[in-house]
C-alpha cells in the first residue's frame, strides 16, 4: 500500500492498515529497522473498567484462550 509524506514530515497510514493492527489515536515509537521506519503504539500501564469489564492495556499480542488458561494454570500452582 501506498502513500505520500507532506511537506511537515506527516504520514496519513492509510485506515485499513491502522485496522490490521489495531492502531489508535496515541502516542506512538519510532524506531529505524534497516532501511525501514518502524511503528509502534505506546502501551500504557494502568488497568481499566469499561462496561464492568476489566480493560488490559495494549500490547500487541493476541490473548486467546490458551494464554488465558496458561496464566491461570501458573497462578494455581
Amino acid at each position: 500500500m501506498r502513500t505520500t509524506i507532506d511537506k511537515a514530515g506527516r504520514v496519513v497510514i492509510p485506515k485499513e492498515l491502522r485496522a490490521a493492527i489495531g492502531l489508535v489515536t496515541g502516542d506512538v515509537d519510532l524506531s529505524v529497522d534497516g532501511s525501514s521506519i518502524k511503528i509502534t503504539p505506546v502501551a500504557g500501564d494502568e488497568l481499566s473498567v469499561s462496561d464492568g469489564l476489566l480493560v488490559i492495556p495494549r500490547s500487541g499480542t493476541a490473548v486467546d484462550d490458551d494464554v488465558v488458561r496458561a496464566l491461570r494454570d501458573a497462578d494455581q500452582r
